[in-house]
C-alpha cells in the first residue's frame, strides 16, 4: 500500500459540505483515510481577491500509483463541479497531493513534494496537526519547523 498526503480546499457554495462530499467521493476510489485533520477557514493565497476558504489535510492509504491517484482525483474534482479556466480562482473543490510515500516525483503533470506546500500556512498548519513529524524529503526538515520558519502570515483560524 501506498501512503499519500493530501491537501482540501473549498470556496464556493457550502465549503463544509463540499470537503465532506470530497472525502466520501476519495473513499469510493481504493483509498482510506488514515488521519483527518480539523477544517481551517483560511485567506486566501495567490489571488487574494475571493472568498475565504474551508481547507483541511487528509492521510490516506492506496494501492493507486501517484500518477494513478492524481487522474482520479480530477475526476473527482470534475465530478463536483470543478472547472479550470484560470490559476487561483474560485473553486467548488481543490485536492492537492502533498506527498506520496517519501518520493520525489518531478512529471509534467505532477510535482511530488508539492512544490508550494512549505510557503503556505493553510496548508502546514492543519498538515501540522496531523503528522508534525514528516519529514519533507526535500528540505529533510519536519512538517513543524517548516511551519516554525514560515513567513506567510495569512489567517488560518480552526473551525470544527
Amino acid at each position: 500500500m501506498n501512503k499519500a498526503v493530501l491537501s482540501l480546499g473549498s470556496n464556493v457554495g457550502e465549503r463544509g459540505a463540499n470537503l465532506e462530499k470530497a472525502i466520501l467521493l476519495l473513499q469510493k476510489l481504493p483509498c482510506s483515510v488514515i488521519k483527518k485533520s480539523s477544517v481551517y477557514k483560511t485567506a486566501p493565497w495567490g489571488n487574494t481577491h475571493q472568498p475565504a476558504f474551508y481547507n483541511q489535510v487528509l492521510e490516506v492509504e492506496t494501492n493507486l500509483e501517484a500518477d494513478e491517484l492524481l487522474k482520479a482525483i480530477l475526476h473527482t474534482e470534475k465530478s463536483m463541479g470543478r472547472t479550470r479556466t484560470q490559476k487561483w480562482e474560485p473553486r467548488i473543490i481543490d485536492i492537492d497531493i502533498l506527498f506520496f510515500n517519501d518520493m520525489q516525483i518531478n512529471a509534467p503533470m505532477l510535482t511530488v513534494p508539492h512544490p508550494h506546500l512549505h510557503e503556505r500556512r493553510f496548508v502546514l498548519k492543519p498538515l501540522a496537526e496531523i503528522l508534525p513529524e514528516k519529514i519533507h524529503p526535500v528540505f529533510m526538515e519536519t512538517v513543524s519547523q517548516l511551519l516554525h520558519e514560515l513567513r506567510d502570515d495569512g489567517s488560518v483560524e480552526k473551525i470544527k
